[in-house]
């Protein structure tokens, strides 16, 4: 099925209300990456404008709540409810620039899950090599925090967790913790783990997160979430310019609930992996 098919699918089925029929006991959790200030965009990344699109449409077809809300409904065995939660990975600058004053313009809460090291850095992984990039600094994600948004870890140097285990990941995970409960003067209890695929988290890894006192494990796969799911096995869906919008997005989730061009590929951090080349 061609995009903009899917687009108009999409679109009638969000205008008949047959959504709420079809998703209206699951909850979402999106995963957001880069934010441009313009259309010249690639990868994981998205534009301020269709950011915004997204997030009405968030807002006018979901409930949008912080993701440890989110964990908490997990933690009791309630009901989603078409909860949804919106999340950004690794610490761009552009997420504080582009992204946060549309979600403060909506009132939406979201989650930001930092990569330690990059904080403040010069650091250019590979996925940018061809292209600009900027960290936050700790002064912008202590503002983060200052206003309300949550802040959860994503290790302290972006580590592939299905490739390394023992000392070496219990650093990853356990040492990204402590430096942002240090530098944020605060607890950090959500986690996030780097390339989001399944193949990237060991098992021994899953549990060392649960040791290290994290109240959930996302991924940056996978589809919708159900009253019962482990909090500790949570998928995330990353938002991408392979959607045509937000409403083929929506499509997606009902058809199979996952983008469908091997989901598992594609890395929560990337550029042309995201199309299945």
């Amino acid at each position: 099925m061609m995009q903009p098919l899917k687009n108009v699918l999409g679109r009638l089925m969000f205008a008949s209300g047959l959504d709420a029929l079809l998703l209206g006991r699951t909850g979402v959790v999106v995963a957001f990456h880069r934010v441009h200030e313009d259309r010249d965009v690639y990868g994981l990344s998205i534009d301020r404008r269709t950011f915004q699109q997204y997030c009405e449409f968030f807002q006018r077809h979901f409930k949008v709540i912080p993701l440890g809300e989110f964990v908490a409904k997990l933690e009791r065995g309630e009901p989603l409810n078409r909860h949804l939660a919106i999340t950004f990975d690794d610490g761009y600058r552009d997420n504080f620039d582009n992204a946060v004053p549309v979600l403060e313009k909506l009132a939406l809460p979201a989650t930001f899950f930092v990569v330690t090291q990059w904080i403040g850095s010069n650091v250019v992984p590979w996925w940018d090599a061809h292209g600009t990039r900027s960290w936050m600094t700790w002064d912008q994600v202590r503002e983060l925090r200052r206003r309300g948004f949550e802040i959860g870890s994503h290790t302290r140097t972006h580590a592939d967790l299905g490739s390394i285990t023992g000392p070496v990941a219990l650093k990853e995970i356990v040492g990204g913790r402590l430096e942002l409960e240090e530098r944020l003067e605060g607890r950090i209890d959500l986690f996030a783990y780097p390339y989001g695929g399944s193949q990237h988290m060991a098992d021994s890894n899953r549990e060392l997160v649960k040791a290290a006192g994290f109240r959930c494990c996302c991924s940056c796969y996978g589809g919708v979430t159900l009253q019962g799911d482990d909090p500790f096995d949570l998928h995330r869906i990353a938002i991408s310019p392979w959607y045509a919008s937000p409403e083929q997005f929506g499509l997606e989730l009902v058809r199979g609930m996952r983008p469908p061009s091997s989901t598992s590929r594609i890395p929560c951090c990337g550029t042309s992996e995201v199309t299945g080349r």
